[in-house]
């Protein structure tokens, strides 16, 4: 859960899947992660194979720790579940439940390590021994944007933010997992059929099911993440075999798909050099040369106006927040 104050050195990080494809870059990991705009099979189809789903949504108090959906509570899971023990570290601790029951996955070496030195450990412990990790956390925070300005020692009074949530929703032994790190065990959904769709159709009636137990006009926000194979090197491998066979125009289609992806790429890890810039010097200069132009004054009345207006919107139901 994030939006709290017990971050032990944690920083907030966006539901992005340009970061938590960067983040899985750094681990060593050739996955990538896309946005899920909807479960049908076709959306889904194009992402095979699909290892993980990320489930995201606006945390909402009093929910009760009863498995959901029906699953039942699985005390003797024998794969990797790690408990959150702190609040800021959800993203990148709904990344390791998932990463670490993917069998024969290709990572790094500090987190082959890290995964090795957990097994065995119960979930409290697990989920210890990843916050604890100095070089896990700096990745995590490499993405965060830079905290330039501190408010600590004035005395401000404290405000509640909205506080969201990851878990993550695998196969696993032949049967679907709910893995939230505020629960005390994986939450098994039951077996799957491996004709079809597989896992992700009984995945999809699982999520569906959570969404359906939220009462209407509650304004309870949701985002699926999808955790899959990297298709560039596929798509080049078929690319050449289509070429090399002189079926120009597949090989065209092919190219397209390739485009959009590298375009997808370039746009990521742009807005990732955004997310790690300090703009307050930036900011500083702007604020400086509008006072001096006598455009101050003005600039702030607006702003004021503008946010009273957001606020007004906001009670409304009109504006949904942003994380």
């Amino acid at each position: 859960m994030s939006g709290e104050d017990d971050s032990s050195g944690w920083q907030l990080t966006e539901s992005d899947p340009g970061v938590f494809t960067e983040l899985l870059k750094t681990l060593g990991v050739p996955l990538v992660v896309d946005d899920l705009y909807s479960l049908d099979s076709e959306a889904l189809a194009e992402l095979q194979p699909l290892h993980a789903l990320i489930f995201l949504f606006k945390w909402v108090g009093g929910e009760s720790s009863e498995p959901s959906s029906g699953g039942q509570y699985d005390p003797e899971f024998p794969g990797f579940f790690a408990h959150q023990v702190v609040n800021n570290a959800c993203a990148t601790l709904a990344v390791m439940n998932a990463i670490g029951n993917i069998h024969g996955l290709k990572m790094g070496p500090q987190l082959a390590e890290l995964l090795s030195f957990t097994a065995g450990m119960d979930p409290q412990t697990s989920g210890m021994a990843i916050t604890s990790s100095d070089w896990l956390r700096e990745a995590h925070n490499a993405l965060s944007p830079p905290s330039a300005i501190s408010l600590e020692g004035l005395d401000l009074p404290k405000t509640t933010e909205d506080a969201y949530h990851f878990i993550v929703y695998i196969p696993y032994a032949g049967s679907v997992y709910e893995l939230d790190g505020l629960k005390q065990s994986p939450v098994k959904h039951g077996a799957y059929s491996e004709s079809g769709e597989g896992w992700v159709a009984k995945a999809r009636e699982v999520i569906q099911a959570r969404i359906a137990t939220y009462p209407p006009g509650s304004q309870v926000e949701f985002s699926l993440l999808a955790v899959h194979d990297d298709p560039v090197p596929r798509l080049q491998e078929q690319m050449a075999q289509l070429q090399a066979a002189g079926r120009q125009s597949e090989a065209a289609e092919l190219v397209v798909k390739l485009s959009n992806e590298n375009s997808k790429r370039e746009r990521w890890a742009f807005e990732n050099s955004l997310r790690k810039h300090n703009y307050l010097g930036f900011i500083h200069a702007l604020l400086l040369n509008m006072a001096k132009a006598g455009r101050l004054e003005a600039a702030k009345e607006g702003a004021k106006k503008a946010l009273q207006e957001r606020i007004e919107r906001k009670k409304k139901g009109e504006l949904m927040d942003e994380d």
